[in-house]
């Protein structure tokens, strides 16, 4: 029996990107954290050979532009280490969902015990994306409550002065006040 992967969660975490609004992970990545001897050609073949159980919000091939703007936030290409020089195929992204479905068509151990950690790992992400955008809701709140209590005091000093000018009296430079 194949010794079942045990993998660091933030190292997963690491491994999940943000594209067209969705959380996504690479073909490349489940490639590696599934074990998969033959790389993103056997992920992508089991797709290929499986296309009904992977509509467009479970799986997508990155477009020029989105390959582009991931390669930017990366750095560097996953697939440095290819002997070709470069990945042969266009990028295939899998959500969370797609994720799953993926685990069900490689049917191992490996594929089924990292599915379990990358669930756990989208589980995560979202309750920091959550966690987040709460605390942000909050700030924003506090900023513009802090915002009109800034007006309230301006007007209230302006007025303040305007009343300050009516009642003083001006003698050689000095301020007298009645």
């Amino acid at each position: 029996m194949d010794k079942l992967a045990i993998i660091d969660e933030n190292r997963i975490e690491n491994m999940i990107y943000e594209i067209r609004g969705k959380q996504v992970m690479l073909d490349s990545d489940l490639a590696k954290l599934y074990q998969c001897k033959n790389g993103t050609k056997e992920i992508n073949q089991a797709v290929k050979n499986n296309v009904n159980k992977f509509p467009e919000r479970f799986s997508w091939i990155l477009s020029e532009e989105e390959n582009l703007n991931l390669r930017s936030k990366i750095l560097t290409s996953n697939s440095q280490k290819n002997k070709h020089g470069g990945r042969r195929y266009k990028i295939r992204v899998f959500t969370e969902q797609g994720v799953a479905m993926l685990a069900t068509i490689l049917e191992s151990e490996v594929a089924t015990d990292v599915s379990i950690q990358i669930m756990d790992a989208f589980v995560l992400m979202k309750k920091y994306v959550s966690t987040n955008l709460l605390e942000q809701k909050y700030i924003n709140n506090q900023v513009m409550k802090n915002t009109e209590d800034i007006k309230l005091l301006q007007e209230a000093f302006s007025k303040f002065e305007e009343k300050k000018k009516m009642h003083s009296i001006f003698f050689e430079g000095q301020i007298y006040d009645a």
